[in-house]
């Protein structure tokens, strides 16, 4: 069993065994050990719930069913380009495409009631095609179940507005780690999630963040057309306050 450590933070280590991810909680020593084990499983069991319910209605990786996966997330791996680093390399038109694509996904979840609560482009990962998704080894028809690319055409006239992105069946952009995310229906929690987006491109992306951002708006705005504008308005709310706070 090949095993590597290819991401650590605050909370987890992420790890890749067997072509598959695994993300593992860190204990923390400052809590009392039964404590501690008992607020990484529920937060590890909330974290695959929101990773199921996304997964289906955008590009997300669901767990994959594991035995002893109380504190751990069994998921696919999924071989791409993380944004945060690749974005910018893109041709301006395909990043316009791809935001078009980030904004419609938010929008998406959103319309769930889920909340990301790490919205920037270190979360995104942008796929090829489904020949670049590594699934290989025992548990290959579990996890192509598990990854099954959305590209779903335009159903409604608010949908049919925004316009499809004819390389939808090339490319994907695939959301990842949901680990402080919750469900939650208030315009304000979802304002707060495109705020700490917009605040990505604008800190990530700068030399064209603005037009990036518009697009993410205006594909946002492409489903479920009149929560999203109470979303949006919501936002200049959040971001008044930001500017204001000393």
């Amino acid at each position: 069993m090949k095993q590597k450590l290819i991401a650590q933070g605050a909370e987890a280590k992420i790890y890749l065994i067997d072509k598959k991810i695994v993300k593992d909680r860190i204990p923390k020593s400052y809590r009392l050990p039964e404590l501690d084990e008992k607020i990484r499983r529920r937060r590890t069991k909330s974290e695959a719930k929101l990773l199921t319910k996304a997964s289906k209605v955008i590009n997300c990786p669901a767990p994959l069913a594991e035995p002893g996966q109380g504190r751990m997330i069994h998921m696919p791996f999924i071989d791409g380009k993380k944004l945060s680093e690749h974005l910018d390399n893109f041709p301006k038109k395909e990043q316009l495409e791809i935001c078009k694509k980030i904004g419609e996904s938010v929008s998406k979840i959103h319309r769930e009631n889920l909340i990301h609560g790490d919205l920037t482009t270190s979360n995104m990962i942008w796929v090829k095609d489904d020949v670049q998704l590594n699934l290989k080894g025992k548990s290959d028809n579990t996890s192509k179940k598990n990854i099954q690319i959305i590209t779903s055409p335009a159903k409604d006239s608010n949908e049919a507005e925004s316009g499809a992105i004819k390389s939808a069946t090339n490319w994907s952009v695939f959301f990842i780690d949901f680990g402080l995310g919750f469900q939650n229906g208030k315009y304000e929690d979802k304002a707060v999630d495109l705020h700490v987006l917009k605040q990505a491109l604008e800190a990530k992306h700068f030399s064209n963040w603005e037009e990036l951002w518009k697009t993410v708006e205006k594909s946002y705005l492409s489903i479920k057309k009149a929560d999203a504008k109470k979303v949006l308005e919501r936002l200049k709310a959040v971001e008044k306050r930001g500017r204001y706070k000393h």
